[in-house]
């Protein structure tokens, strides 16, 4: 591996929050000034065709950074090129499973716990951004 390979697999890391109910425009705003100061850099979002990603709330949020945040939109209907869907398919069969959760909480601290513990896993991180072939 090239110090430039090694670099960009440093580099690839995933950030989460996890909330109770439908994901929204408050959730997302919620999110995004979390990473803010998290991440000292410019961030590059990449999601997907969600409705509350495309929200005027959201938008606005977004053109008052001024560059600091740039968006990139995943095709529609592909999953298989979304490393978001890697992460949850390896959350749910190979880190959580038959996993019986007696509650939502239960549920959630076992989830955070895992994706935690995937998240200092660069292999696997790259693993995902691999079998998704964005650049």
């Amino acid at each position: 591996m090239s110090t430039s390979e090694s670099r960009n697999v440093q580099n690839r890391r995933f950030y989460f929050r996890l909330f109770n109910g439908s994901i929204k425009s408050p959730q997302i705003l919620e999110f995004l000034k979390a990473l803010q100061p998290t991440i000292a850099k410019k961030l590059l979002i990449i999601w997907d065709g969600l409705p509350a990603h495309r929200s005027k709330l959201v938008r606005a949020h977004v053109e008052a950074q001024r560059g600091r945040i740039v968006l990139e939109r995943l095709l529609a209907y592909v999953p298989e090129m979304n490393p978001v869907e890697c992460t949850w398919g390896y959350l749910k069969h190979h880190a959580m499973p038959n996993d019986c959760a007696t509650n939502f909480t239960d549920l959630a601290q076992r989830a955070w716990r895992n994706l935690r513990s995937m998240q200092r896993r660069v292999t696997l991180v790259t693993a995902f951004w691999k079998h998704a072939e964005l650049s």
